[in-house]
């Protein structure tokens, strides 16, 4: 899976963006809003609609990356508050999923929306936790682009019993595959004496 879309696409719409006054912040901000309405429409058990939206504001993310590049407004708190509402974001989405299976009172699909959830600050964790120890790590199929791509297939198509069942087991696997990466990189190494 690409990581960003291409610049014929990005490019124009920063342009764009950057012209009319937009800041990175605020396309994440708008971002996390969006995952959060999506969220609730989604509790309230309107699936398709909630699926559009997921995907329109997923999109957001796209952009926010290139903005800062092109504006000159790359930070390293940027990178930390964008990691950091991706986070959000997925957590809203997947609560309202959560809500609207406890609604119903499908256990199953409760169960299995909470280990995707679990599975998938996981994966971002070993991912971040690598990184200060030196390691950058990109391993494992089941990032966060391709999990928001299931997810919004499992909306839009009303397959979302068995998209959770592959999100919750894959999401686990993809942790473990990046503890596994990590492990091959540092070893037995002992950690860096604090000062």
């Amino acid at each position: 899976m690409p990581r960003a879309l291409p610049r014929q696409i990005t490019g124009p719409v920063v342009a764009v963006l950057a012209r009319i006054g937009v800041t990175p912040n605020m396309l994440t901000i708008a971002q996390l809003i969006g995952g959060v309405i999506a969220g609730v429409i989604i509790a309230g058990g309107e699936l398709l609609v909630g699926g559009i939206v997921l995907i329109a504001a997923a999109a957001l993310d796209a952009f926010d990356g290139t903005l800062a590049r092109t504006t000159g407004k790359v930070t390293k708190f940027g990178g930390v508050f964008d990691s950091t509402i991706d986070r959000m974001f997925e957590a809203a989405i997947l609560g309202g999923i959560l809500y609207y299976y406890l609604d119903l009172g499908a256990k199953e699909e409760s169960m299995l929306t909470f280990v995707t959830m679990a599975g998938s600050l996981c994966v971002s964790y070993v991912r971040a936790r690598a990184e200060v120890e030196g390691v950058a790590l990109y391993d494992g199929i089941f990032t966060r682009v391709v999990r928001l791509l299931f997810l919004t297939a499992g909306l839009l198509f009303d397959i979302l019993h068995p998209i959770l069942w592959i999100l919750a087991v894959a999401t686990v696997l993809t942790a473990f595959h990046r503890l596994y990466a990590t492990w091959t990189k540092l070893g037995n190494q002992a950690p860096e004496p604090k000062p």
